[in-house]
């Protein structure tokens, strides 16, 4: 089963959801745009419309659409609009790109009734169907395993990762 997010920096959910068990791959890439194999510089200079997202594909036996939901909404501000942390852009927003109807109805379900009551601010994350993915460049692919000792990495992603593992060590591989 495939989960389809937009939570900020594709390098910090691609990392987090490296770390879930039941997660059989994460593919950092480009979603809920305008023009066909955006590239990064281009969904950062020009207006196509996509995010920066991960394309997770899970076995519902192991972990369940809901809880890949609870980790996302946990592990990035849900409540800033167009905004990851100091990275601010439409390409930055939070949504749930949703695969059908079912998806939907849990994404509804989990953005009112867990994500509502862990942020105080209103919820910004977008609701919508999924239409198409790209993969982002091979670059931008397992940027947290493959650059560990960036800075970038060390100062925004190691916390994220610290607070997932904290909250959800039942989740862990």
């Amino acid at each position: 089963m495939k989960a389809t997010l937009a939570g900020g920096c594709f390098w910090c959910t691609e990392a987090v959801f490296q770390e879930v068990k039941g997660v059989q791959s994460v593919v950092s890439g480009y979603s809920g745009g305008r023009s066909d194999n955006p590239t990064y510089e281009q969904i950062h200079s020009e207006d196509t419309g996509h995010a920066e997202c991960v394309q997770v594909t899970f076995d519902p036996a192991v972990i369940s659409y809901e809880e890949i939901l609870q980790v996302f909404y946990y592990t990035h501000n849900p409540t800033t609009l167009n905004q990851d942390g100091a990275n601010y852009g439409a390409e930055y927003r939070s949504v749930i790109f949703y695969h059908d109807a079912e998806q939907k109805m849990i994404a509804e379900d989990v953005s009112k009734n867990f994500a509502a009551q862990i942020w105080d601010d209103p919820i910004t994350t977008q609701i919508v169907p999924f239409e198409k993915f790209y993969p982002a460049e091979d670059y931008h692919q397992n940027f947290f395993k493959n650059n560990p000792s960036q800075a970038y990495c060390q100062l925004i992603i190691n916390p994220k990762l610290e607070k997932f593992r904290k909250k959800f060590k039942s989740l862990l591989k």
